[in-house]
Order: C-alpha cells, then sequence, then structure tokens
C-alpha cells in the first residue's frame, strides 16, 4: 500500500546542472539549477526554473542565452558551491578555481572542466510561481573527446554526471545499465 507524502517538488533524479551567464557587465556566472530537463525534440529545447531573485534570473532575461554545463562526479564540490554562493557579490570562477569559455555560439559562458555542454538561446520564459521556467533551444552541445563512444555520442558513464535527490538534498551517481531502451520492453509485447 502507498502512503501519501503531500505536495512537493520531488522527481527522481533530478540533474545538478550549472547554468553559465554573462551579467550586464560581461562578468560570467555560475549557478546550480535541479528544476530542468529536456523539453522538446525539434527544436531541440531544454527547459530550467529559476528564483527571479537569482542573478542569473537576470542575466537570461537580459542576454536571451545561457549554458547548461553537466559536471562529472569528480566536481561536486564546486557544483555544489555555485549553488551556494550569489553571483551578484562574488566571483564564483576564481573561488571555484573552474575556468569560464565564451561559446560560440551562444552569449554566455561554459566550464571549460565539465564533460558535457549545452549551449542555449532563449525561446520562451514563463513565469511559475515562486520560479520562472526558462526554455532554451539547443543551438550546439559540446562534448570532451573522452567521453564519447564510438560512434561520437556521449556516454553516460563516460561522463559519470552528478545526480540530485531533492528530498534528502544528497547529489548521487548513476547506476548501471539497466536495459536497452525502446527494446527491453518488447519482450512482454503482443
Amino acid at each position: 500500500m502507498k502512503r501519501s507524502i503531500g505536495a512537493k517538488p520531488l522527481a527522481f533524479p533530478a540533474p545538478a546542472w550549472v547554468v553559465g551567464t554573462y551579467d550586464m557587465f560581461g562578468k560570467p556566472d555560475a549557478a546550480t539549477v535541479a528544476w530542468g530537463g529536456i523539453s522538446c525534440s525539434n527544436p531541440p529545447c531544454v527547459s530550467i526554473s529559476l528564483r527571479e531573485a537569482t542573478q542569473s534570473y537576470k542575466n537570461i532575461m537580459e542576454k536571451e542565452a545561457f549554458t547548461v554545463n553537466i559536471p562529472s562526479e569528480e566536481y561536486v564540490t564546486q557544483t555544489d558551491y555555485f549553488g551556494l554562493a550569489s553571483g551578484k557579490d562574488t566571483d564564483k570562477f576564481g573561488v571555484s578555481g573552474l575556468t569560464p569559455v565564451k561559446s560560440g555560439e551562444v552569449y554566455a559562458p561554459y566550464i571549460e572542466e565539465f564533460p558535457l555542454v549545452l549551449e542555449c538561446k532563449l525561446i520562451h520564459s514563463f513565469e511559475i510561481g515562486l520560479h520562472t521556467q526558462f526554455t532554451g533551444e539547443i543551438v550546439d552541445i559540446k562534448a570532451d573527446e573522452s567521453v564519447l563512444n564510438e560512434n561520437g555520442v556521449p556516454d553516460i558513464e563516460k561522463v559519470g554526471p552528478v545526480i540530485f535527490a531533492p528530498e534528502t538534498r544528497n547529489y548521487h551517481g548513476i547506476g548501471k545499465m539497466l536495459g536497452k531502451a525502446f527494446s527491453t520492453g518488447r519482450k512482454i509485447m503482443k
């Protein structure tokens, strides 16, 4: 029997992404977000949600661009830091020791050390309540060669992304592969 635990922002897994933006003076900023995911296949889009009080919210509204940086497990400390510090009065890149790189496709920085980066142009924003949802069209993806498989596609086990458990506020790594999508279910198809 299932027990009701109430309405709350809880789904497994949530990403631990770091969103890259520039402020009005061209200073790079980075913020950790857990409210996000792929939101469209064609055009390829991703959505993230931010509170209006954040510097990243202001930057995205002004520049209409952002990057989604997917950290590997070795950068969990920096990933958490980017969600704790405010970009209003802190040079997060200077403190973290990570390297901002100017995107070639949108006016936003990406993080050199993170293995996978989505460069996004803002196509929609929608105020939901406490958060505003930003939808960005993915105009390019940059991936370290070391995380690509033999077909040139990022391999989740090589990326080793950080994932987030919202209710317990813990970071996790990925688990083992369980089956091939669009295939394993065929075993029970009639």
